[in-house]
């Protein structure tokens, strides 16, 4: 939950970095699922509604900066 409201208080900048790393994350852990290493299989869909937290930020900041 309080990951939520630091996302919301992020920058246009640091949401797009977050979502860099985010991804290269997602990344290493589609690997670790094929090859069967991975220890938290619930991080996969974690990660995942992460970056769709922070990509809906970034909209709905855009959209406040119009009015």
């Amino acid at each position: 939950m309080a990951q939520k409201k630091e996302d919301k208080k992020m920058t246009m900048d640091q949401a797009e970095k977050k979502i860099l790393t985010l991804k290269k994350d997602l990344l290493n852990i589609r690997f670790k699922k094929i090859n069967n290493q991975i220890n938290n299989p619930a991080q996969y869909n974690q990660i995942k509604k992460s970056i769709a937290r922070l990509y809906t930020t970034i909209k709905n900041s855009k959209w406040q900066r119009k009015f």
